[in-house]
């Protein structure tokens, strides 16, 4: 039976496309033949070595490409030639303008221009006197084109060297040319002198030579010495080299405008501090604050790596909206060794006072959707060294969209927050300074409370406290760290409903019955997210989370007593692993194949019997396994439908998560982007719970071998409005894989039970 399926699609398959192609070739011009490409045939030297490599790079300098084709059809093509008829529709000519192609023909192709085009390339590589025949290779409807080439053995350096040039900057030159690549054998490649050149430019640059230019440089092989292919190169600098651009520059003083105004033209006074001149007429930003971002250094040399850095960590500050920073050479400074320069820092201040009002339409993990006001009052350069004040206030009133009797359920919610940003390090110990190159850490601390009444339920009152670290070793890798961390949570007006709920289910009164939790978190971030022009993109995050071993530094008897100020407090260890991975193809790297690993595990010990209900994890969701209800998957194969309570939304939690996401993302039109996707995970117990137990007894949610049976699986389509990076995104998926149900009821496809994502973002 397989078999005669096979065949039958096979047969339909090569009919469809038989049928194409007579649908192609008919409009085709009488007087003309359609170009399917180019082929290169090499005869070569013996000595010649990567042939493949060196055919695809020919190849791609050719200057017409045929027509791309999809699964081996011109579809670009098809919807070109659609779109020329006189009746067209509008999917035409939407499919034309984004997927169409102009036709290649035969008569576009230039036979002597591309073998003009590849004699060049070839002697670019060093293969100079190559022969080059082609021959068109003709059918009734289509063309190709065969390139014969005959190349020779490449020419070799034999000796590199520089030639004399004027003091100072033969000496540093000789030095940097004993780090190049131009080595003897080397075969000669025009693109390495370049890379050379650059090299040298940035490197000279970087020991003061400020006003250099790679165009100064030249190279020039000489061949007369050899009759075997090989030649001398030398590196000389071009005539009427400008003296400046030969001798290095020094930076002689360093004027800075901590409170710089392009408008404002009157003098300041000025202030020296660490060989620094500071100019501002009250202080607004203190100098020995200011100072240590700034890594440029009188009678140093100037580099311009040093310039760019002190840039970038001024900039990081969170004060200032623009950092330039401007060499200006010192009247009849230089001589027939040296320059001098002066260095001027502009600095110009964000406004210092700013209140934000945000009226957001939140939607939460519990179904919960409703109105969110917060109004944010910030104070940039606090205490005149950078600091960052903001205090915040929300209030936002939700009510719950679901079907049941939990429909019509409300929440009130009041927040107030404040943080203070130190862009510096704030801690009992002194730190070696020039640990810090990329940029200095920002020690953040912050206190909270919020207020949440949700009706018929309970009220929750919490608040936080937080000091910690954060830090950008560079462009990718970022380490946050809070080594104090301490939440507080105090449930109170339960209701007769909600307390029927907490004794229904032990392990969830257990995981609110701590009420006091402290300890450090530690994250690392490596992002390369952040470069948009990547083809490959790799993220990576290490969360880790360790709670109430630091009690005991406070209070030695918290562990006799398992409270500390009277609070019953919570031990836990938790580590996340967050890994994605992106792949960005098409034009401008439109299209991107994404993909995703999260694992996720706790351990409750000491004073806890559980890992503490808000440090729980969770599965589905529009972030999560799309195809399932936000915490309506896990753990394991408990199936929470069964159950007659309305407890789903609690007790969908556990302390191991595994994910996996794959999703391709396309262009639509304009600012509309589509995707295609397939998610798989679910949550687990490590322990046992009871309450999760089937009606016959046996154990649903705990962590075994057999996990892999247990993931929950769904696919689905999604729309996403992309404007400047600002996402909304609408996600349509189904489930295929449902471990709740039956053993032989769970790989079921059912595409008449869709799940409905709206978020802000994107997923992974």
């Amino acid at each position: 039976m397989l078999k005669k399926s096979y065949k039958k699609y096979s047969l339909f398959a090569i009919l469809f496309l038989f049928i194409y192609s007579c649908g192609i070739k008919k409009y085709i011009p009488k007087d003309e033949r359609l170009y399917t490409g180019a082929t290169i045939e090499i005869e070569a030297d013996s000595t010649v070595k990567k042939m493949d490599a060196l055919k695809t790079d020919l190849s791609s300098v050719l200057n017409r490409q045929p027509n791309t084709k999809f699964l081996g059809m011109h579809l670009g093509l098809y919807y070109y030639y659609k779109n020329q008829q006189e009746k067209t529709n509008f999917l035409n000519k939407w499919l034309y303008k984004k997927f169409g192609q102009k036709p290649v023909y035969q008569s576009d192709i230039n036979e002597l221009e591309n073998k003009e085009i590849l004699r060049n390339k070839l002697e670019n590589y060093g293969f100079f006197y190559s022969s080059i025949n082609s021959d068109f290779i003709e059918k009734e409807k289509e063309a190709a084109i065969t390139y014969n080439l005959k190349i020779p053995a490449p020419y070799k350096i034999a000796t590199y060297k520089v030639d004399s040039m004027v003091s100072p900057i033969y000496k540093d030159v000789k030095e940097l040319s004993k780090t190049s690549t131009l080595k003897k054998g080397k075969r000669f490649d025009l693109g390495s002198l370049k890379l050379e050149r650059q090299r040298l430019d940035s490197e000279l640059k970087q020991k003061g030579y400020y006003n250099f230019n790679l165009d100064f440089l030249l190279f020039e092989a000489d061949t007369n010495r050899y009759d075997n292919k090989k030649f001398d190169l030398f590196l000389k600098l071009k005539s009427n080299v400008p003296k400046k651009a030969t001798v290095p520059y020094k930076i002689k003083n360093i004027n800075i405008y901590p409170n710089y105004n392009l408008s404002d033209s009157t003098v300041v006074k000025k202030t020296r501090f660490k060989e620094k001149t500071y100019h501002q007429d009250t202080v607004f930003f203190d100098p020995k604050y200011l100072d240590e971002f700034i890594t440029l250094k009188e009678d140093e040399f100037y580099d311009p790596l040093t310039s760019k850095n002190t840039a970038r960590r001024l900039s990081s500050i969170g004060t200032y909206k623009f950092v330039n920073i401007q060499y200006k050479e010192i009247k009849d400074s230089i001589t027939d060794s040296i320059g001098s320069l002066e260095a001027n820092i502009f600095l110009s201040p964000l406004t210092k006072r700013a209140i934000r009002t945000e009226l957001q339409a939140v939607t939460k993990s519990n179904n919960f959707a409703g109105p969110e006001l917060a109004v944010t009052y910030s104070n940039r350069n606090l205490f005149k060294g950078g600091e960052t004040l903001n205090i915040s206030t929300n209030i936002g009133y939700e009510t719950q969209i679901a079907n049941g009797s939990t429909s019509g359920l409300t929440s009130l919610e009041l927040g107030l927050k404040g943080e203070i940003v130190f862009p510096r390090v704030i801690s009992p110990f002194t730190i070696n300074k020039d640990y810090f190159d990329y940029s200095i850490p920002k020690t953040k601390t912050s206190l909270s409370a919020t207020y949440l009444s949700r009706s018929d339920l309970y009220t929750l009152l919490s608040g936080t406290m937080l000091f910690g670290y954060s830090w950008n070793a560079n462009k990718y890798i970022t380490y946050d760290f809070n080594p104090i961390s301490v939440n507080y949570t105090r449930l109170s007006n339960t209701t007769d409903e909600f307390q029927e709920i907490l004794d229904n289910n032990s392990y969830l009164e257990s995981s609110f019955d701590q009420q006091f939790i402290s300890g450090l978190t530690f994250s690392f971030t490596y992002n390369e997210m952040v470069n948009s022009s990547k083809k490959n993109q790799l993220y990576l995050q290490t969360t880790l989370d360790v709670a109430g071993n630091s009690i005991s530094l406070f209070d030695k008897e918290a562990d006799e007593s398992n409270e500390f100020l009277g609070l019953e407090y919570a031990q836990y260890a938790k580590a996340d692993v967050d890994f994605r991975y992106h792949y960005n193809f098409g034009n401008k790297n439109e299209q991107t194949i994404a993909t995703r690993l999260f694992a996720g595990y706790g351990y409750a010990y000491g004073n806890s019997d559980v890992v503490p209900f808000v440090k729980q994890y969770y599965s589905g969701g529009p972030y999560s396994v799309r195809a399932f209800s936000i915490r309506s998957l896990g753990p394991g194969t408990y199936d929470g439908n069964n159950t007659d309570d309305d407890s789903s939304y609690f007790d969908k939690t556990g302390n191991v998560r595994l994910e996996a996401n794959l999703e391709y993302r396309f262009p639509i039109v304009s600012i509309f982007k589509g995707a295609i996707f397939a998610d798989a995970g679910n949550i687990w117990n490590t322990v046992s719970n009871s309450d999760f137990n089937d009606a016959d007894g046996n154990v649903t949610d705990k962590f075994t071998s057999n996990f892999i049976n247990e993931l929950g699986m769904g696919a689905g389509f999604g729309l996403r409005v992309d404007v400047q990076g600002f996402v909304i995104r609408f996600d349509l998926a189904a489930p295929f894989h449902d471990p709740s149900l039956e053993k032989d009821k769970r790989w079921d496809f059912r595409v008449d039970e869709p799940v409905f994502n709206f978020a802000i973002g994107y997923p992974f």
